[in-house]
């Protein structure tokens, strides 16, 4: 039986592999929210990974609110870069291979067509660029990893997300404003579990960087709209196509990963 760390077990995509592992018999599974485990405390990672004896490692422990990253980008490289640091330094000693999630937002999202695991990176936020600086560590330190890209990430049990939040609005009877100006694959948390669990830990890819999603692409409107349908509230509510949103961060216009 493999024996697996899962830090940052307390958010949507960390509970996610917690609950699907019960259907793999053959890993075991060690959840360390982050009050269990705080990737940027070296001490506390090198206590765990000693009593451990992991073989995988698969980090859901990061900063991920991008609009505070863009006023406060010490913290988010304090966990996305330097937390990455720690747990990569770790996993060399202890000989654990490491499972990184990373995330569109690497690119800058002005190429046209989808971007490949070869493309140049070019984040234009400070999430992206604490996130990115976390891979690029991982890479220097240690051979063993996998860096899996994915975009647009939710859970429909779990967590803040996209999802959850349309379907709260559309539950209350609120109109609900969303752009069209970003396109992505939205990708449920469920399934990058299910792609770890049979393809990463299992061996049948190599080592490396990975891109994941499922692998549909569409505008944010267009995902409401299928969040909508999908739990019959369509006609409940009255959904806006919004183009004057406005964040304080510049985020991708294109994240469609292949």
């Amino acid at each position: 039986m493999k024996r697996v760390i899962v830090t940052g077990a307390g958010g949507q995509f960390g509970q996610t592999l917690v609950e699907k592992a019960l259907f793999y018999e053959n890993f075991h599974i060690d959840a360390k929210t982050a009050e269990e485990l705080n990737i940027s405390d070296v001490a506390s990672i090198n206590e765990a990974f000693k009593k451990g004896n992991y073989d995988f490692c698969i980090n859901c422990a990061a900063y991920t609110n991008v609009e505070q990253a863009e006023k406060t980008p010490d913290i988010a490289f304090k966990v996305n870069t330097e937390g990455v640091k720690n747990l990569a330094l770790a996993c060399k000693e202890y000989g654990t291979t490491l499972i990184q999630i990373s995330t569109d937002y690497v690119f800058d999202g002005e190429k046209e067509s989808p971007y490949t695991v070869g493309d140049p990176t070019n984040p234009i936020n400070e999430y992206g660029k604490s996130k990115l600086k976390g891979e690029e560590y991982i890479r220097q330190i240690w051979d063993n990893h996998f860096i899996i890209r994915t975009s647009w990430l939710y859970s429909k049990k779990f967590g803040h997300n996209f999802y959850r939040t349309i379907l709260e609005k559309a539950k209350r009877g609120e109109n609900i404003h969303v752009t069209d100006s970003q396109k992505g694959c939205p990708t449920n948390a469920e399934n990058l579990a299910k792609y770890i669990f049979g393809e990463v830990l299992t061996g049948n890819i190599e080592f490396g960087t990975h891109h994941f999603t499922d692998g549909k692409p569409m505008t944010w409107y267009d995902f409401a709209r299928e969040i909508l349908d999908e739990n019959g509230l369509s006609d409940k509510v009255h959904l806006v196509l919004d183009r004057n949103y406005r964040t304080f961060a510049k985020r991708p216009k294109n994240s469609v990963l292949i």
